[in-house]
C-alpha cells in the first residue's frame, strides 16, 4: 500500500532507479494504492543511456509493497520493499526484465506479461 509521494524502486530494467508516486489512478479520493495498481509516478534518479529520463512522468505498476495485504483466503503477504514497473499509456511494459519476486494480485489485474517475465511469482 503505497501513497502520494512514496518512494519506490524499479523491478524493471527501463534505466530508472526510483519512482515518486505523484498521482494513484483510479477516482479523485482514492488515497493509497494497493498490489497490482496503476499509478503515476516521476522518475527520481536514472541511467544516462535508459529508456526513461530524469523526471519524466510515467505510469507504473505496483508488485512489491511493504505493507501488508489480506488475500482472499485470509493469509497476508508482505515484501521487504515498495516496488513498481514501468509502463506506458497502453499499459505495455517499457522493458524488457523484471527483477526479484511480484504479487499474484499482479496477474489478477491483468497484467500477464509482468508475471510472466517475473523470476517468481509470491
Amino acid at each position: 500500500m503505497v501513497q502520494h509521494r512514496s518512494m519506490l524502486n524499479v523491478a524493471d530494467n527501463s534505466g530508472a532507479k526510483k519512482l515518486q508516486v505523484i498521482q494513484l489512478l483510479g477516482g479523485t479520493g482514492k488515497r493509497f494504492g494497493r498490489l497490482g495498481e496503476v499509478l503515476v509516478a516521476v522518475v527520481k534518479g536514472a541511467d544516462p543511456n535508459g529508456q526513461v529520463k530524469d523526471g519524466e512522468i510515467v505510469r507504473a505498476i505496483l508488485v512489491r509493497a511493504k505493507k501488508e495485504s489480506r488475500r482472499e483466503d485470509g493469509s497476508y503477504i508482505k515484501f521487504d520493499d515498495n516496488a513498481g514497473v514501468v509502463v506506458d499509456k497502453d499499459n505495455n511494459l517499457r522493458a524488457t526484465r523484471i527483477f526479484g519476486p511480484v504479487a499474484r494480485e499482479v496477474r489478477e489485474s491483468g497484467f500477464n506479461k509482468i508475471v510472466s517475465l517475473a523470476p517468481e511469482v509470491w
